[in-house]
């Protein structure tokens, strides 16, 4: 029985269009990562996300989810340009977007609440995180823990509001029966990164997953393809994390790939399949192997 499709993909981190100087940007953490840039940027390339990209769309999946990271120094420039590629992949009803950490890398000349990408956020008129999406038998809640922080710092924060409203959403939506999917720049299980890049409040996240209950999470910013699990009321919750998008083989960490997740009814439950799809050095996308998670 075919399923509904769901691609996850993570890290994008879209080389920046040409950036006039700013001095506000002098005192900023821009400026550090600028430089950074400089050493790193071979890291991430336009053309294999591209070729990534492309697998997407002719893989045709119903849904796409995007943990992050989409840009690399949070300027107006690079919100345009963002969203200038988040139209080529897809009509924003049919992606998601879940900001990651630099794509809030400085308060400073940033949008407001990510507004140029709004449409890729959710639905209808929300007032801002957590949003709802339903597609299919699918409940997206979509979690946006990207805020600034401070030099040498890539953490991650919901805060208690967006935590409670949250639970909301996660009870009413498996009153529902629906899948229930979080969507969510950093990891939720603990020990996966290092604390300077951590979730602050991944605790308190997981207690509320304890008890509300979610089918599967979605995250990224460890730029590795992960499996991790916690508790759930029903039993553990399985959480994936895919590599960034944009990453060479060959190069520095683990290529590029993306996921596509099957999600099927299975009698009174669900049946999760997952097919990885990554990267080859001569920029062709092709299978890595399937597994099912339940």
């Amino acid at each position: 029985m075919t399923g509904f499709r769901l691609a996850h993909l993570s890290d994008l981190q879209l080389p920046p269009p040409p950036l006039p100087f700013r001095w506000g940007d002098v005192a900023s953490k821009r400026l550090l990562s600028r430089f950074a840039w400089r050493r790193k940027q071979r890291r991430h390339l336009q053309p294999v996300l591209d070729a990534i990209a492309a697998d997407v769309l002719a893989q045709a999946p119903d849904h796409v989810a995007i943990t992050g990271d989409v840009i690399n120094f949070a300027t107006p420039e690079e919100f345009a340009a963002a969203r200038t590629w988040l139209q080529r992949l897809g009509d924003p009803a049919d992606v998601t977007v879940s900001p990651g950490n630099h794509d809030a890398l400085s308060a400073a000349g940033a949008p407001k609440s990510f507004a140029p990408w709004a449409p890729w956020l959710g639905d209808g008129d929300a007032a801002g995180f957590p949003y709802l999406r339903v597609r299919g038998p699918l409940a997206l809640v979509n979690l946006s823990s990207a805020v600034p922080t401070a030099l040498h710092l890539a953490q991650g924060a919901l805060g208690s509001a967006q935590i409670t409203r949250a639970a909301a959403l996660l009870r009413e939506t498996g009153e529902r029966g629906l899948y229930r999917v979080v969507l969510l720049h950093h990891p939720v299980a603990p020990g996966v990164v290092a604390g300077r890049k951590a979730l602050t409040d991944a605790g308190q996240l997981r207690a509320m997953l304890a008890e509300t209950g979610a089918e599967l999470i979605l995250h990224g910013h460890a730029h590795q393809a992960l499996l991790t699990r916690v508790p759930g009321p029903l039993g553990p919750i399985p959480i994936l994390a895919t590599p960034a998008a944009s990453t060479p083989a060959g190069g520095h960490g683990e290529p590029a790939r993306w996921n596509e997740i099957e999600i099927a009814r299975d009698g009174a439950g669900f049946r999760t399949t997952v097919r990885a799809r990554g990267i080859t050095p001569a920029l062709t996308v092709e299978p890595l192997g399937s597994f099912v998670l339940c």
